[in-house]
């Protein structure tokens, strides 16, 4: 496949790409070759997947402790507790739709924002791209936002370039999933949490992380908001040099989700969890 044909397998010869992907690799082969894994990997699994939730939740402006994220069983229809909800809601829905989403990531993405919206919002502006003049709501991203056809036509575009299939890495496709969801903004609400389930979707679904132990939430919570906007700034930009850089924010935030499933490990090894 020609790079012409596969314009993300092109993005993976920015420099500095190749080395993201190599770091992303080792940690995520370090984390699978522990030997807690070979026992208790579910475990591992589910913890990761509280986590995972917990850091875009805070990316999201619901900046809560593990512990608190952990015990709540309430998470209101309002505030911080409705952005937690989502959160926990759309990490357990994302390993449902991994084989949907090879076919149409577009069906993923509207169930996505409806598992995310979970019933607070306005019926029909829930799983569906928004209209011209309906307003986002998006606190942390202040890019410009493009309008409503720009947006519904560059999310067509990827929905076709994902069927079509790359020979990009993983790490690749989801920074350019996440980035262009972010960019686009479709959905009137939630569309941080939405873009980074799908980056976990794709992460997952590429065989890069098929037991979903390496959170990248948890990365991009640690890198911390102010890092992610600015990287996100890089994609936007459309340059090499901004979108190698956006590329490369994604697999540091990778990188250190592998970190906090190979501490859970070892604090299991330990018997400390």
């Amino acid at each position: 496949m020609s790079t012409t044909a596969d314009p993300l397998a092109a993005l993976a010869a920015l420099p500095g790409v190749a080395d993201s992907v190599d770091a992303v690799r080792q940690a995520v082969d370090r984390v699978y070759g522990h030997r807690v894994m070979r026992r208790r990997s579910n475990e591992v699994t589910s913890e990761a997947a509280l986590r995972g939730a917990r850091g875009s939740a805070a990316l999201a402006g619901a900046d809560w402790a593990l512990e608190e994220v952990r015990r709540r069983s309430d998470f209101g229809p309002e505030g911080e507790p409705r952005t937690v909800g989502a959160a926990l809601r759309l990490t357990a829905e994302a390993g449902q739709l991994l084989s949907v989403w090879r076919q149409s990531p577009l069906r993923v993405l509207a169930r996505l924002h409806l598992v995310a919206a979970g019933g607070t919002e306005a019926a029909d502006a829930v799983g569906r791209p928004r209209l011209a003049g309906e307003p986002v709501d998006e606190p942390l991203i202040e890019l410009g936002l493009p309008d409503a056809e720009e947006a519904a036509g560059r999310l067509d575009g990827l929905a076709r370039l994902l069927i079509a299939g790359s020979e990009a890495p993983a790490l690749v496709t989801a920074a350019v999933v996440h980035g262009e969801l972010l960019a686009l903004r479709p959905f009137g609400s939630r569309n941080g949490l939405v873009a980074r389930a799908a980056e976990r979707i794709v992460l997952v679904g590429s065989g890069l992380d098929p037991k979903s132990i390496c959170p990248a939430e948890v990365g991009h919570a640690e890198l911390g908001g102010a890092a992610y906007v600015e990287a996100l700034e890089g994609y936007a930009s459309g340059t090499p040099e901004g979108m190698g850089a956006w590329i490369a924010h994604c697999g540091r935030a990778v990188v250190l989700g592998a970190r906090e499933s190979t501490a859970v490990c070892e604090a299991l090894q330990r018997g400390a969890a």
